[in-house]
Order: structure tokens, then sequence, then C-alpha cells
């Protein structure tokens, strides 16, 4: 049982960690826009702008890149994953419509994805350099 342990302890910490530096981010980026932009031919976008989201993503490459040197690629990006579904659930649930649960299951799958890829590149690139 104490092997166990030993081994689940790393995993869980990177999950943890990387799942609060997605919130933090998340809060850091795009917490913080909550309004929609109306140009005068009458069509609303928002509320986030590409820089934005460009930058929600960069931060969050240190997390995983960081994990996945540490050969935690499975906790990176599930904690990633979470961090950032729990975020746009939170950001997102005052949508009257309900239409949020979509929008907050595609940032969960591609969180996931993106992190999940992201942390094979890194950990074949420093395998290949071994």
């Amino acid at each position: 049982m104490d092997e166990r342990r030993k081994k689940f302890a790393p995993f869980a910490a990177t999950a943890v960690v990387t799942a609060l530096m997605a919130v933090a981010a998340w809060a850091a980026w795009l917490g913080w826009d909550q309004h929609r932009d109306v140009h005068p031919d009458g069509s609303v976008t928002g509320p986030y702008e590409v820089w934005q989201v460009v930058g929600l993503v960069l931060t969050l490459l240190v997390p995983v890149c960081w994990a996945a040197h540490k050969r935690q690629v499975v906790a990176a990006a599930f904690g990633t994953s979470a961090g950032l579904t729990i975020a746009s659930a939170v950001d997102w649930s005052d949508d009257a419509s309900g239409l949020f649960v979509i929008g907050v299951g595609m940032v969960a799958l591609g969180g996931l994805g993106a992190a999940f890829a992201v942390g094979a590149l890194v950990t074949s690139l420093t395998r290949a350099r071994r």
C-alpha cells in the first residue's frame, strides 16, 4: 500500500498544480472580460478577443511542459482540463439559455486533447535528447 501511495503522490500533486494554474490563468486572461462588442453593422462578438485566448494558451504551456518534462503527461492533461472546465463552468454558468454546457464540454475536450498533444511532444523531445 505504501508503494502505491508513493507512486500516486506525484501524479496527484501535478494534477492539482496544473489545475490551479489553469484556473488562475483563466481568471487572469478571460475572467475579467464579460461584455460583448456590438459592431456598427449590428453584429455582436466576444466577450473574448483573440489575444486573450492566445495569452491563456501560451500561459498554460508552461505548467504542461514542466509536467511533461517530469514524465507526468497524464496528470498534466487531466489537471489542465479539469481546471479549464471548472473555470469555464463558473464563468459561463449565468447563461440563461443553458447552452454554456456545450461550451464547457468543448473546453474540457479541447483542453484535454491539447494538453496530451503538447505533453507527448515534450516527452518525445526530451527522450530524444537523452
